[in-house]
């Protein structure tokens, strides 16, 4: 495998796999006090299922850079994810009871297409790059966000939306 200085695009790649790495690491840390606030016991459970795939996506970046011979993955700060994350703190501290179920689903789904995204940006650079093995890794994740992404939507189209329309 070339080294990652002599291919700009795996270069690129090394640099989103990081952002992703410190994006993951990040939703880690807050998908607990959104568990914690989340009143739904289905978001509850949602978010805490969410949690244990997200720890599981980490170590797959981390698998993904044994196979490229990245040395580490951190000491990027992913400022997207970051700014998101922001934006979920202040729907918690502005809303209660079922609107805050609704805001909750509604920041959590804005890191999710930010998340799919990045991940499918990743895997075709991957793609392209001769990379199937990591290409795979990353469509794994990719799907495990989509379904994520699909489960927050039925909980709110069919249960928390309605539950937040009737509080007002």
């Amino acid at each position: 495998m070339p080294n990652a200085t002599e291919n700009p695009l795996q270069e690129l790649l090394v640099e989103q796999l990081k952002d992703l790495y410190s994006a993951e690491n990040q939703i880690i840390k807050a998908l607990p006090k959104m568990a914690k606030n989340a009143t739904n016991p289905e978001l509850r459970a949602a978010f805490e299922t969410h949690l244990e795939e997200t720890r599981g996506q980490v170590e797959r970046l981390e698998q993904i850079a044994d196979e490229m011979d990245i040395r580490t993955l951190k000491g990027k700060k992913c400022k997207g994810a970051e700014g998101l994350i922001e934006e979920g703190k202040e729907v918690m501290d502005e809303f209660e009871e079922d609107v805050l179920d609704a805001g909750l689903i509604g920041a959590a789904q804005k890191v999710e297409h930010y998340e799919i995204a990045a991940y499918g940006t990743a895997r075709t650079h991957a793609n392209m790059l001769g990379l199937k093995k990591v290409a795979r890794l990353l469509q794994q994740t990719l799907d495990e966000e989509g379904r994520t992404d699909k489960k927050l939507t039925q909980l709110a189209e069919n249960i928390v939306n309605i539950e937040a329309l009737q509080e007002a």
